[in-house]
């Protein structure tokens, strides 16, 4: 044991072995997330609870393969356990292992039982290996070992009694330490090199010294003179570093594949024929991107076809809500701050709810099934082309959920080069935040027809958008590869998991996850926003606001209008006189060219705090003074008329063009943010801001220039 306060338990495995499912099956929803110590890569850590009187602190920490990195997450595992003194170095471990493949699993597995820590192994997908007929000998297993083995499924929660069982023994007993007579032996220059750091490093010793030896050059807990020691040390005897981790892996497989080959009893799987057959069509030159972009193409119909339901009940309930209170609160700003900004803002956030809920649900599902890995692995050779990785398409996929997680999914990237190409053009990926911006103006700029009796123009031009920033982000990472130099040599080592049942329990707890991120998240700045915009355009210089509102006045009297006309034109004056009407005056002269008035130059400026705060500000903008509060935002744009021309401010080409500047345009401050963290850089996102910003100019310009 280490020796601390509180009790530490390590959750580990190999990617795709399904960690998160028993993490979230031991802690429930005494979960956070954090960081470790010095690095940017997250890790979730829970209370698991394993009896009235004992709980202790499980730690989900980041998949790998073994404690030889290929990526920053998996430096995090070796570094970790390299380092006795680490606040996050555990008293015990839960390997968890898929048991359908059992063999590629274990390299980790024995190199931990080598540190001498109590381990607990947890073979997964007991529900699958029951349905094809595997039969698995746990009591071989563990006699062979040495350490308990409990067979689990995180999908059902069978075994997870069991596993609760074997840790708590360990937390009140204990468990001796020490690797089974087994393990790996040390060769004579793996020996010397152990000791040699064991004498520079007092308290460390045998496999744990040997890891030091292997990765003292990046090991960050390290100084500079231990490791010019370490270097000088293992010079003198001439290690070889790599030979050693060549060696080490095949005698490591050598030695435990017999055993598993002998307490595993594997039926002919037809799971696993039918697997085969499916990745000979879905991973096929030419037939895997084809049924890809179908996929991605079905995807974004179904976000159009069944978010519009609930979408005009959310309208439809605000816009009563709206009106009634207008009628129940008494006159004056308290009312106006309810219905226009308060109530403004809230619906220009929930109304979204319901197409971001879809996306994230069927992105879920193919993750669940098994799907996401082949996308990576079709990929690879074209993302090589333009200077990224396989592995860079799962964070331009999750880029369409979000830009952040996405950015930071890179890690798993081992090339310097290919990730931070992956960072820089990730953005051009229509996030969820761009949806409410897209329904909007697409709206204006397609008919809402249907093509073939099903394809929708409206679908069709959203995944057009999308197809719009993977072209820019594709060019971009060619243009970078150019440009940037790197010596690295890129590789894509990926496991592709059996196809799979989605576990619809971890599909829900993705979309809640998500769907709450962007209401209280991306909701709280919408609302704050709202709320600000709100008083800039209800106030202003008071002679200017009484004289626009006089003026409105006359205006309405030559005019003939009625009270409801009266009422629209004096909002509309107040508005371009208040404090967000000069602020979108003093840059529409920039704007002008694109099509954009003062109005969209105030959405344009809030929504770099976060695109979708475009919506939030056009309900708050239009909703102030309106005499219509059952109105949605759509139909109160709808209404909007450039007083020079008599037309539609949202025509088709100031629609396009729009729609053009927020697919190419770098407007998230918080992706901005995660740039910096990622790259430990201000350099990469002031480059990223200022050439993603000037190209949505210039793009939009010659989209409205076309088209007007």
């Amino acid at each position: 044991m280490s020796g601390r306060s509180s009790f530490t338990i390590a959750l580990v495995g190999n990617p795709n072995c399904g960690k998160s499912s028993i993490f979230n099956r031991l802690t429930g929803l005494n979960q956070k997330i954090g960081n470790f110590p010095g690095v940017t890569v997250d890790k979730k850590q829970g209370v698991l609870r394993l009896s009235p009187e004992t709980e202790a602190n499980l730690i989900d920490f980041p998949g790998a393969y073994s404690f030889y990195p290929n990526s920053q997450d998996e430096r995090i595992v070796a570094q970790t356990f390299a380092q006795t003194d680490s606040p996050d170095f555990p008293d015990a471990v839960v390997y968890v292992a898929d048991v359908t493949r059992l063999e590629k699993h274990l390299l980790l597995f024995s190199q931990i039982r080598d540190l001498g820590l109590p381990v607990v192994l947890a073979l997964n997908m007991a529900d699958v290996a029951q349905r094809e007929g595997l039969q698995v000998d746990t009591g071989a297993l563990a006699g062979f070992f040495k350490t308990p083995v409990v067979l689990l499924s995180g999908r059902t929660g069978a075994g997870i009694p069991e596993l609760r069982s074997a840790l708590l023994q360990i937390c009140r007993q204990g468990q001796p330490a020490g690797a089974p007579h087994h393990s790996y032996q040390l060769s004579p220059q793996e020996h010397t090199a152990s000791r040699t750091v064991t004498a520079l490093m007092p308290g460390v010793s045998g496999y744990q010294a040997l890891l030091i030896a292997h990765h003292y050059e990046w090991l960050p807990f390290l100084s500079e003179q231990q490791r010019e020691q370490i270097a000088a040390g293992l010079g003198d005897i001439q290690f070889n570093s790599v030979k050693s981790q060549v060696e080490e892996t095949l005698e490591r497989y050598s030695i435990f594949s017999q055993v598993v080959s002998s307490a595993l009893r594997r039926p002919d799987v037809p799971n696993g024929r039918l697997t085969a057959a499916m990745d000979r069509v879905l991973t096929h030159r030419v037939a895997g991107p084809i049924i890809f972009f179908a996929l991605m193409a079905l995807i974004f119909q179904s976000i159009f076809a069944w978010a519009t339901y609930p979408m005009d009940w959310i309208e439809q309930g605000f816009g009563m809500a709206e009106g009634w209170l207008a009628e129940v609160l008494p006159e004056g700003w308290v009312n106006s701050l309810v219905t226009e900004g308060i109530l403004a803002g809230l619906g220009g956030i929930l109304v979204f709810v319901p197409q971001i809920a879809i996306l994230f649900f069927l992105i879920s599902l193919l993750e669940e099934v098994g799907y996401m890995a082949r996308a990576a692995f079709i990929f690879d050779r074209l993302m090589r082309w333009f200077g990224l990785n396989g592995r860079s398409i799962v964070a331009l996929i999750s880029g369409g959920a979000c830009a952040i997680p996405a950015i930071m999914s890179t890690r798993t990237i081992s090339n310097w080069k290919e990730r931070l190409i992956t960072i820089l053009v990730t953005p051009f990926i229509s996030c969820s935040a761009r949806i409410p911006v897209y329904t909007v103006l697409i709206g204006f700029a397609v008919p809402s027809k249907t093509m073939g009796g099903f394809f929708n123009l409206q679908g069709l031009a959203f995944l057009g958008l999308y197809l719009l920033g993977l072209v820019a982000a594709l060019l971009a990472g060619w243009t970078l590869k150019t440009l940037l130099k790197s010596k690295e040599r890129s590789f894509l080592m990926l496991e592709l998991p059996q196809y799979r049942t989605p576990v619809l329990r971890n599909v829900g707890l993705t979309v809640w996850e998500k769907v709450r991120a962007f209401v209280v998240e991306a909701g709280t700045i919408i609302m704050l926003i709202s709320l600000i915009l709100w008083g800039l355009s209800s106030y202003g210089p008071s002679n200017k606001m009484q004289l626009a509102e006089q003026e409105a006045i006359e205006l309405a009297a030559s005019q003939q209008l009625d009270e409801t006309g009266t009422q629209d034109l004096i909002a509309a004056h107040r508005i371009e006189a208040s404090w967000a009407g000069h602020l979108g005056k003093w840059i529409e002269p920039a704007i002008e060219p694109l099509g954009f008035d003062w109005k969209i130059g105030i959405a344009l400026i809030t929504s770099f705090a976060a695109r979708e705060v475009f919506v939030g500000t056009m309900a708050t903008i239009y909703s102030i003074g309106s005499s219509d509060d059952e109105l949605s935002v759509r139909q109160r744009m709808a209404k909007e008329i450039n007083p020079r021309t008599g037309l539609p401010v949202y025509g088709i080409a100031t629609a396009f063009s729009l729609l053009i500047f927020y697919v190419l345009a770098m407007q998230c401050m918080s992706t901005l943010a995660v740039v910096k963290r990622e790259t430990n850089s201000w350099k990469w996102p002031l480059v990223q801001f200022f050439a993603m910003t000037t190209f949505a100019y210039l793009a939009s310009w010659a989209t409205y220039q076309l088209l007007s």
